[in-house]
């Protein structure tokens, strides 16, 4: 059985007079097209993808995204769950970005696109000038965000930033006022630090815009064991508690109920 599936995403309409071909295609939005189908399959885990595979094909201009048979799997259930839904609220941010991406495409140059797997029956999205396959704004908020690990990089000719390798989230990517660099006495890269950081958070799944992320301040971080540090914790917990009747307090926190 053969181990591998594929992706066609067909892309119909013209250029001035032309119809659209590989010929008259242009090299940036075929790297877009490349960039969405990567996001597209894994969003989330692209060290561990295994390998994609492409070519063009005429008929106007179709991209087929050759990879494993399981994600091909896994992603036509997804088409079948946004038409379903009519809607991409649902997916992972990566994801969204990416169908975004197509329909932002679709209405500026008046094209269409359909999406469809190898799978036999496959499901399908269409999407032209007249779709919406947007977010909706009101489930993405203002959030305060704070992140711990060791920063790599920053800096940035353009685009000043902050990379921070975490623990929980891989590297994060912290846009960051030149301003700060230029007045920042000290050299941060390959230590500890933390960063906050403010940026849109969907308040349904809590997912964080990571391409929203605005640097606020840099932390000193040390995440060793302080002896001290804890003792002087243990101290204030200490005159907090002295006047509380522990035994009361633990018999009205069950409810009169006797563990």
């Amino acid at each position: 059985m053969d181990k591998t599936g594929q992706i066609e995403i067909k892309i119909t309409g013209t250029k001035g007079k032309f119809e659209l071909t590989p010929d008259n295609y242009d090299i940036r939005e075929l790297i877009t097209v490349l960039q969405n189908a990567e996001d597209l399959l894994f969003a989330g885990a692209k060290r561990e993808r295994p390998p994609i595979t492409y070519r063009v094909e005429d008929g106007s201009v179709k991209h087929i995204i050759k990879t494993s048979l399981q994600a091909i799997i896994g992603f036509n259930a997804l088409l079948f769950q946004i038409n379903s839904k009519n809607a991409i609220d649902f997916l992972e941010y990566q994801t969204a970005k990416a169908f975004e991406s197509f329909q932002d495409t679709a209405i500026k140059n008046n094209y269409e696109f359909a999406i469809s797997t190898s799978i036999s029956g496959s499901n399908s999205i269409f999407i032209n000038k007249n779709t919406h396959f947007l977010r909706s704004e009101y489930l993405w908020i203002d959030a305060e965000f704070y992140f711990y690990g060791k920063i790599t990089n920053m800096g940035g000719k353009e685009k000043a930033n902050f990379h921070i390798v975490t623990d929980d989230m891989g590297t994060i990517l912290i846009q960051t006022p030149k301003e700060f660099f230029y007045h920042y006495e000290a050299n941060p890269l390959y230590k500890n630090f933390g960063i906050r950081a403010i940026g849109k958070q969907n308040i349904e799944t809590g997912e964080i815009d990571k391409s929203s992320l605005r640097f606020k301040e840099i932390i000193d971080y040390f995440p060793s064991y302080d002896k001290e540090y804890l003792q002087t914790l243990r101290n204030r917990a200490k005159r907090s508690w002295k006047d509380v009747d522990t035994d009361k307090w633990l018999k009205d926190l069950r409810g009169g109920y006797n563990a």
